[in-house]
């Protein structure tokens, strides 16, 4: 597969030598938390918390769960740790992970959808609610922090939780570190990183380039990566960070097969991706800075800025041709920015520690949108030609109060608005203007409460109302033949409930439970597909009700324990039709892409002073339908990893091995599925038995 060099080679090239800049001092970051260290997060509250302490399912993943034994590619390496979220890795480096929360953001086509996602504060979801991960640079992380429930209503359009990525501080000694690791189908990711503290200047910077001839037919990818942060003290109360990063990624799209084609060879693909050469090059450059500034001992205040672009070109599996049809080659040049802007105190209110934020921020997404006809792979003549805009814009609000000795309440309120624009210049023959605009606005609240039984275990409950609008994919057409955005598509609206408990146990155990409902109105659907556009509607009502299970410990000082457990009922409440021809979809059926019972779980042995450890993980997922009406689904599967990491140590030098085998067993399943496909080509397959291998050295000067 032929790609094409650009803009990131030089950007790799450029953030690392931003974090070689004049460095001195101390030693790198130290191991992950045990079971019972203090888990410090910011997503909740926007400001450091104990997540014990919190009315919210939020969890940590530290660096060294991210990265040990792991190749550091994608996600679906560590979240799968998480309960209630599912990540499943397509083997489509075309379409990004499938990542779904307590159902939320199940059915996406690409993309993210559901969830909002940040990386460094920064968002990687766009105001209209569509997120991707291809930014996130899983080698430089600090920790992933992944919040679910209510309390992700304050973050705005999702509904589902907020997954959010921290770069790591550069360490206190010039450090440079160098990996590269090696597997099945020719699969290879090498990376370099650079940092250190030199008086009030801290740095990190590196880059990564990662390939792959993919497990299946004509899914061969490219990724190269570059992400730098520099922190700067410009006094004892004043810091600024700048964050920069860039992407480029072109990757061939294998699409789904028909069940009765992943049963005679699950490595093929249909003959029209062969044909129309499917697949997709994305580029995208980012800047962000962030501006902490603390005005007395109890109030600070905090201002981000971020912008970039973002240019796709992606060749679909057909033509595209006709009267009102869009083209089967999408091409997109966006421009993005965003501001924050938000004001911290903390202090007494009626005798009790206290603490608030209010704050408010925009995000706006301008994007050029062209269409043209796929001729087998070569794009013709002009389909669509579109200025599309949307903006959002809010004010939020959120307070901790502990009113009494064992009691402490948290609240929030978030008021938003999205709107969207779209300037249509294509117009010729039947295909006639289609600008228009629409606003959406909603106000999302949220409150928790948390008691403290003992020292060691509390109880919490929360409530929240959340709201979701339509992408602008999702408005761009109408199911009447009739043109403009379909204004009949209202935003989903939910309330969440969730009652849990959080318990440090004896023998360095931990666990954390949950159970939660959640109702939503107008969940959105598809209503026609047809001449390559595709119509959607709302569908009524459904409920997403479930709990969540994890615990994990400490055993004979060398042994590790984590087991996640989720269980979903997601279902529909109100009779609706989908598809074309439209299909009757009855109250009561299963909501697509939910698998009703996850569970994750991973036993890890590290003698003292024998410099390994080993690591056998074990995933399983019930079965999945693939459309509304349920009439298909993806089987249960159960797949086991192992893993083994060797390490050796000096005063200035550290030096890790692993071999990791995935699926050991050797499993023939289904890893994903695509909802809805009109072609029924629903199923994504999973490698067989596959194996990678790596190395990390990392050197202090």
């Amino acid at each position: 597969m032929a790609l094409p060099k650009t803009v990131p080679h030089r950007f790799a090239a450029a953030a690392f030598a931003l974090a070689a800049a004049p460095l001195a001092a101390q030693t790198g970051p130290g191991p992950g938390e045990s079971a019972t260290a203090p888990s410090i997060v910011v997503t909740a509250t926007r400001s450091e918390r104990n997540s014990f302490d919190l009315p919210v399912s939020i969890d940590r993943i530290d660096a060294e769960a991210i990265r040990e034994g792991r190749p550091m590619i994608n996600l679906s390496e560590s979240l799968p740790r998480i309960p209630g979220v599912v990540v499943q890795n397509r083997q489509n480096y075309a379409q990004d992970l499938q990542i779904s929360s307590r159902g939320f953001g199940s059915r996406t086509a690409f993309g993210v959808r559901g969830v909002r996602l940040y990386a460094d504060g920064i968002p990687a979801t766009s105001p209209d609610g569509q997120g991707q991960t291809s930014n996130f640079d899983l080698g430089a992380a600090e920790r992933i922090e992944v919040m679910r429930g209510p309390f992700s209503v304050l973050y705005g359009n999702a509904s589902g939780g907020v997954i959010q990525i921290f770069t790591e501080d550069g360490p206190a000694r010039p450090t440079f570190t160098q990996s590269g690791a090696a597997g099945s189908h020719g699969t290879s990711r090498t990376a370099v990183k650079f940092g250190g503290q030199s008086d009030a200047l801290n740095t990190i910077g590196g880059a990564s380039h990662f390939s792959t001839n993919g497990y299946r037919e004509h899914s061969a990818a490219e990724k190269e990566l570059g992400n730098a942060k520099l922190k700067l003290a410009l006094s004892e109360d004043t810091r600024v960070s700048l964050i920069v990063n860039a992407v480029r990624l072109p990757a061939q799209d294998p699409a789904g097969l028909r069940r009765d084609q992943f049963e005679q060879d699950p490595r093929q693909v249909n003959p029209t991706v062969i044909q129309f050469n499917t697949r997709k090059n994305v580029v995208q450059n980012q800047t962000g800075t962030t501006v902490e500034h603390r005005l007395s001992a109890s109030d600070s205040l905090r201002f981000a800025a971020y912008g970039g672009n973002r240019q796709v070109e992606q060749f679909l599996g057909f033509g595209g041709g006709g009267a009102l049809a869009s083209g089967g080659v999408v091409n997109l040049d966006r421009f993005y920015y965003g501001l924050d802007l938000r004001w911290s105190r903390a202090m007494d209110f009626a005798g009790r520690p206290f603490a608030f934020t209010v704050g408010s921020d925009y995000d706006k997404q301008k994007e050029r949108r062209r269409g043209y006809v796929n001729q087998d792979g070569t794009a013709g003549a002009l389909q669509r030609d579109e200025d599309d805009t949307v903006k959002s814009a809010a004010l939020y609000a959120q307070a901790d109060w502990k009113f009494a000795q064992d009691w402490s309440l948290s609240a929030g309120l978030r008021r938003s608005e999205v709107s969207f624009y779209s300037s249509d210049y294509f117009i010729a023959g039947t295909n006639p203007d289609d600008s228009g605009s629409i606003r959406f606005k909603n106000t999302s609240p949220a409150a928790g409460v948390v008691y403290s039984i003992a020292p060691s275990a509390n109880l919490y409950g929360n409530i929240g109302k959340g709201f979701e609008t339509p992408t602008f994919a999702e408005l761009a057409y109408r199911s009447d033949g009739t043109t403009g955005l379909n204004f009949a598509l209202q935003p989903s609206t939910s309330v969440n409930t969730e009652l849990g408990a959080k318990a440090f146990l004896p023998g360095g155990q931990r666990l954390n439970a949950a159970l939660f409902h959640i109702g939503t109105k107008n969940e959105i659907v598809v209503d026609t597909a047809s001449g390559g556009r595709t119509s959607f509607k709302n569908a009524g009502r459904t409920t997403r009700k479930g709990a969540e299970l994890s615990w994990s410990a400490r055993t004979l000082e060398t042994v590790d324990l984590l087991a996640a457990l989720s269980l979903v009922d997601a279902r529909y409440r109100d009779d609706f039709t989908s598809g074309t021809p439209p299909v009757p979809v009855s109250a009561g059926n299963y909501l697509p892409g939910v698998p009703r019972r996850t569970f994750y779980g991973e036993a890890r042995w590290a003698p003292f002073g024998l410099g390994f450890s080993t690591a056998l993980e074990l995933r399983y997922s019930d079965r999945i339908y693939t459309s509304d009406g349920n009439a298909e689904s993806a089987d249960s599967y159960a797949v086991a990893n192992w893993r083994i990491v060797f390490e050796q140590r000096a005063s200035d030098w550290r030096v890790s091995e692993f071999v990791r085998i995935e699926n050991l067993f050797d499993k023939n399943y289904i890893g994903s599925v695509i909802i809805g496909d009109a072609n029924r080509r629903y199923y994504e397959p999973a490698p067989r038995r596959n194996a990678i291998v790596g190395i990390n050295g990392t050197f202090t000067f």
